[in-house]
């Protein structure tokens, strides 16, 4: 597979002011734990890729914002958050890379309907964010329910059992394929990226 051109992209946002704002709007530890570690993985894959890590971290801090105030409206999650960023001074590129996490689901709206994702950074998005979750999973089936134990032969192996994790989109999670990097490079990637912050997740 051809490595795709990673183009520069500015969120008009500094770490400082997107954690600001997530304290603001998001109080579950849950979604600000799933945020966190989020936004490890997309800094560990802008490493990777040569890309700004501050800018590439705010967009996995932030690409929830609005989920504590939609959960029960899946349609309008990232249509609020859209205003929420708007709001905040984010630049529409990272708002719409944002939004692009939305496409394949019930969210988004209308506006997401039918539409696909095409920027690598949109990939990266949502296949680390989805990655967190199985990651999450498989540590607590370690022996000691401990992130420090799971191995990238584990998480292989739970990534390819279906009833595994099953609301995790394997496909979501395939898609970082589309950045150049194997799945079995992003799972070692995910492991290692989540680690530095296990004990504020509780694993």
């Amino acid at each position: 597979m051809n490595v795709p051109k990673f183009e520069p992209m500015e969120t008009n946002l500094t770490y400082e002011q997107a954690s600001a704002l997530l304290d603001i709007h998001i109080h579950d530890p849950g979604i600000r734990a799933h945020c966190r570690e989020t936004e490890m993985i997309m800094r560990a894959l802008a490493r990777r890729f040569g890309q700004d890590e501050e800018q590439w971290a705010v967009v996995g801090l932030l690409h929830d914002i609005d989920f504590e105030k939609t959960r029960n409206t899946p349609s309008q999650h990232c249509v609020l958050a859209k205003e929420i960023l708007r709001e905040a001074g984010m630049s529409e590129e990272a708002i719409e890379v944002i939004f692009s996490h939305a496409y394949g689901t019930e969210c988004g709206g209308e506006e997401a309907k039918g539409r696909s994702r095409t920027r690598p950074i949109e990939h990266a998005l949502v296949a680390a964010e989805t990655l967190t979750g199985l990651i999450y999973a498989a540590a607590l089936m370690t022996p000691n329910k401990k992130l420090e134990d799971l191995s990238v032969k584990s998480l292989k192996k739970k990534y390819k059992s279906k009833a595994f994790a099953r609301n995790c989109n394997r496909a979501f999670i395939a898609e970082i394929q589309e950045t150049g990097l194997s799945l079995e490079e992003f799972f070692e990637l995910g492991i290692e990226a989540m680690k530095p912050i296990a004990s504020e997740i509780g694993i």
